[in-house]
């Protein structure tokens, strides 16, 4: 059973904490790309500003016992007929944290927060992520769920439904 969290939509007067728990994301997600940080230190996420000015990208502070534990930013996009397909743009629990069945919980509620299309994706060189999301899925949709590969990506589409 998952350590009881919350996701807590993050305020545009947070952001500053959520640029720095990205700053740990993006140091975990260099063992996977080239990354390399800028000439003050910091990867930098450029998309961060836009999480409060474009109605399709919702930023989640995940809490435990009112601490911060990680974030999760969902995004949308509209398929060939316009209807939305939401994705995980970022999904990052901190260290401490890992392997209490979290991530999986906090995943799950949020599939059942936005209900419709989903594609999410990993790169391929990240082999732990794509564990963790084919599980993640597939307990979720009870394997009711579609793979292909495509660009260096693994993609996984399935539909949410609330009552899952």
């Amino acid at each position: 059973m998952a350590i009881p969290f919350s996701l807590v939509n993050v305020p545009a007067c947070e952001k500053d904490a959520l640029g720095r728990l990205l700053e740990l994301y993006i140091y975990d997600f260099s063992e996977f790309l080239p990354i390399d940080v800028n000439e003050n230190g910091c990867y930098g996420y450029q998309y961060l500003d836009e999480y409060w000015s474009d109605p399709v990208r919702h930023p989640y502070f995940i809490k435990i016992e009112g601490k911060l534990a990680g974030f999760v930013l969902v995004r949308s996009f509209p398929d060939p007929n316009d209807e939305p397909v939401f994705t995980i743009a970022e999904f990052f629990i901190m260290k401490r944290y890992r392997r209490h069945g979290i991530g999986k919980a906090v995943a799950h509620e949020i599939f059942r927060a936005f209900p419709g299309k989903w594609e999410v994706f990993q790169i391929n060189s990240n082999l732990p992520a794509q564990a963790f999301w084919r599980k993640t899925i597939a307990e979720y949709t009870q394997n009711d769920f579609s793979e292909h590969e495509e660009e260096g990506k693994v993609y996984q589409t399935f539909v949410s439904i609330t009552s899952s």
